[in-house]
């Protein structure tokens, strides 16, 4: 059922902007209003969403640990797993944002005849999220060339490696092919794993079809419609200047492409996709664990009055001498 709404919810979304734009001719609304409150509504909730997160106390150290901490001398600690120091921590979110060290190192369970509980490693998952986060990136930066005038040239660097299969023309570019891949994969993984089936939500479903309707879309246009890049350019860097045209002579798909990247761009705020931030605000991963080293106090901790153990030794002095307990005073 989730799976179904999900992609109801794409499919509906796909002929509200073939209707509009068809058959309504809204092609101002879909061409430019629509971005800009997609934009307003991504920037807003981005900014509030690591406000809030930023605010939130955190009192004490709480670093996942997955190796030794630093101690003796003579005891080698683990400088990336277990960071003491703030180059650790920076070298622990590298390879974290960059190659999912942790996905890499996770193992699944099951229970199998006997009972007996098995381990296994889970390498796919790693492989199918490193491909598409890298695979997305890329796209996103080669994007930039519908806005910059001269192009630069990292980005023709980028759009050629890309392009290195050199396959008819348009030249095959190798992420759109990845991109396609992972999503799908990553969507199959939770339609035929039952246990993930079982958890998985209606948002989760969602933002899959979402990406992979911008991808499908975007794939489309580049080799099938062909798409006048020309005007699509000049609209690009219309909105960009803040002097919108929309011109004629663009086709259909572009809009719906254009559609489905405004809503992901104001459904990102408010999904799970904002782990993108996220992550760079998790104390979990974010601070050192020098907890051996340097003494960390509670801010939230108010003067409270203690009772030391002089002060109760001198008010119970002779209870205790009379039960026949030690003193350290006589």
């Amino acid at each position: 059922m989730t799976i179904l709404i999900s992609f109801v919810t794409i499919v509906m979304l796909i002929l509200l902007v073939m209707a509009g734009v068809g058959v309504g001719g809204w092609r101002v609304l879909f061409g430019t209003v629509i971005p800009y409150a997609a934009i307003a509504t991504f920037l807003l909730g981005f900014i509030y969403r690591v406000t809030l997160w930023a605010r939130s106390p955190v009192p004490f150290r709480i670093p996942t640990t997955c190796g030794q901490q630093k101690s003796l001398d003579w005891i080698k600690p683990s400088r990336l797993d277990n960071p003491h120091t703030g180059l650790g921590v920076v070298g622990r979110m590298a390879l974290e944002v960059l190659f999912f060290r942790s996905l890499f190192r996770n193992t699944r369970s099951e229970v199998r005849e006997g009972p007996r509980l098995v381990y296994s490693a889970d390498k796919w998952l790693w492989a199918a999220g490193l491909a598409f986060h890298w695979s997305f990136l890329i796209i996103f930066l080669r994007h930039f060339k519908y806005f910059a005038e001269p192009i630069p040239a990292w980005l023709l660097t980028i759009e050629h490696l890309d392009g290195f299969f050199q396959v008819g023309l348009p030249v095959v570019l190798a992420t759109d092919l990845i991109i396609v891949a992972a999503l799908t994969f990553l969507f199959l993984r939770r339609v035929v794993d039952p246990r993930l089936r079982y958890i998985s939500l209606v948002a989760d479903h969602f933002a899959l079809f979402l990406l992979l309707g911008v991808a499908l879309s975007g794939v489309y246009m580049r080799y099938f419609a062909k798409t006048d890049i020309t005007r699509v350019k000049e609209l690009a860097t219309g909105l960009l200047s803040f002097q919108p045209v929309v011109p004629d002579g663009i086709g259909l798909v572009f809009f719906v492409h254009l559609f489905l990247v405004s809503v992901l761009l104001a459904y990102f705020p408010f999904s799970k996709l904002m782990h993108m931030a996220g992550i760079f605000l998790s104390p979990c991963r974010n601070m050192a664990n020098n907890n051996r080293a340097r003494r960390h106090i509670n801010p939230w901790n108010y003067p409270v009055k203690v009772h030391t153990y002089e002060e109760y030794e001198d008010e119970f002095r002779d209870v205790m001498k009379a039960a026949e307990l030690p003193v350290e005073k006589d």
